[in-house]
């Protein structure tokens, strides 16, 4: 299984967090990005 780092040095992060939840990444499909604790998605 790959590892994914979700942190930099400085505690800083590159992927979104959702809107709604506040502490869940948005996972990036291409053409949306969708939270799977809410269902919250936004289309591109």
């Amino acid at each position: 299984m790959a590892r994914y780092e979700l942190y930099g040095d400085d505690g800083s992060t590159e992927g979104e967090l959702c809107p709604r939840c506040g502490d869940v990444f948005l996972a990036d499909h291409g053409d949306r990005k969708h939270c799977g604790k809410c269902s919250y998605t936004e289309w591109e």
